[in-house]
């Protein structure tokens, strides 16, 4: 799955209270009039704080074949290949692997397949790492997703998954001024208006919700990084961006455990039966 542009501002997030309610839509993901190369345009920062996030989970390790689940355009895929021998980006969008082998020619270490993150097209215990990143802002129930990201890695093998952080501390700070706590379930962050459209979902989770889940699919955290802690507009504006990323790489590991950023990165072991 992909990401989609930023939602139109609502006076307030619905929380989904049916988690088996939405029907998964990917034919959302081929829109001509977006494309997900120019949605990352003035966003350096946001990019280059996943690559330091994943390089520095993956660092010293290396894998026979590395899956990047809704891995679009590929952006994060050629990281990958820095430490797998082969690399599968798997994606629902024609248009984004399109997209995928214009921006980054000539890369056959690079495997495309079109298909959706709920229907693996891969073989039991098949990959030695599996990577989920920008995609639970798109699953208001991620539990299919998750049960195939297990059945198709191996038992010992690794999973890197990306949480669209409801619990991040802007969030808590407005739900402690409202006098409010955070939900545990997925929130929707659409406009009553862009759900009546039926434009992509867009979804906030809880971590801890999120760590249960992947518990039930025999996936153990071993590591948690908070990311894209700086990610403010005012921030944004005002600091240098090597400033920011020098601050990003220090705050990563020391602000994981507060959930402080607006994405939270967990590496993932699956457990033997």
């Amino acid at each position: 799955m992909t990401a989609t542009s930023t939602p139109a501002s609502t006076p307030a997030a619905k929380t989904t209270t049916d988690r088996t309610a939405s029907v998964r839509k990917t034919d959302i993901y081929n829109d001509p009039a977006f494309n997900y190369a120019q949605f990352w345009t003035g966003r350096d920062y946001e990019h280059h704080a996943e690559v330091i996030a994943l390089r520095r989970l993956l660092r010293g390790r290396r894998f026979e074949h590395a899956v990047d689940v809704g891995g679009g355009f590929g952006r994060l895929s050629v990281i990958l290949a820095e430490y797998a021998d082969r690399v599968t980006l798997a994606d629902p969008s024609t248009q984004q692997l399109e997209l995928s082998e214009r921006i980054f020619p000539g890369q056959s270490f690079i495997e495309r397949k079109l298909m959706d993150a709920a229907h693996l097209d891969f073989a039991d215990e098949s990959a030695d790492l599996v990577t989920l990143i920008r995609v639970l802002h798109h699953l208001p129930d991620p539990a299919p997703e998750f049960r195939e990201l297990a059945r198709i890695l191996r038992p010992g093998g690794l999973a890197v998954v990306e949480v669209a952080n409801s619990a991040h501390a802007a969030n808590r700070i407005r739900h402690l001024m409202r006098g409010q706590r955070i939900s545990r379930l997925a929130v929707d962050l659409r406009s009553e208006e862009s759900r009546r459209r039926g434009t992509a979902p867009y979804f906030n989770h809880h971590p801890e919700t999120i760590r249960r889940d992947l518990s039930a699919v025999r996936l153990d955290v071993l590591a948690v990084l908070s990311v894209s802690n700086l990610r403010h507009p005012v921030i944004k504006s005002m600091v240098p961006e090597r400033a920011m990323l020098a601050v990003e790489r220090a705050a990563q590991h020391r602000l994981a455990r507060l959930y402080f950023g607006p994405s939270a990165f967990f590496l993932l072991r699956k457990r033997a039966a």
